[in-house]
């Protein structure tokens, strides 16, 4: 099976970059049923942590990070791309942004079990567009 790209949207907050301080912010979501397709935390600028969140539903998302008073940022576009685990899998994907001259902000990608593998895509956002064609983006 090939790989299947989707345009995604995401949100990020921050918060200080301490224990427990993501686990919050989780817990809450957590508390309100709130499903999420990817997620990621990094650190960010003086003494803060930036997490992003692709959530499966939307509103539901919205809704309980307002009720839990996260003040969120987006959204914003990413590609989520899900495929068959492989030698050299990401680097086919990179290498294709790279030949049409596009930057890859950020990437994060995994092994996920039983041979299939999951990835996480940022890049401009003047440049989702022309990303989302060479992707193949659905």
């Amino acid at each position: 099976m090939a790989e299947v790209v989707r345009c995604v949207e995401y949100y990020y907050t921050e918060v200080n970059d301490r224990p427990g301080e993501g686990a919050k912010v989780l817990n809450a979501l957590k508390a309100a049923r709130v499903n999420l397709i990817a997620h990621t935390g990094f650190p960010s600028t003086r003494g803060r942590a930036q997490l992003d969140f692709v959530p499966s539903n939307k509103r539901a998302f919205v809704a309980a990070a307002r009720k839990a008073g996260i003040k969120l940022v987006g959204p914003k576009t990413a590609f989520l791309i899900q495929g068959d685990d492989r030698i050299g899998a990401v680097a086919d994907i990179v290498s294709k942004l790279g030949r049409a001259r596009l930057n890859v902000v950020a990437m994060n990608a995994i092994a996920a079990g039983r041979r299939r593998y999951g990835a996480i895509l940022w890049v401009k956002p003047r440049n989702v567009g022309k990303a989302a064609k060479i992707l193949g983006a659905a």
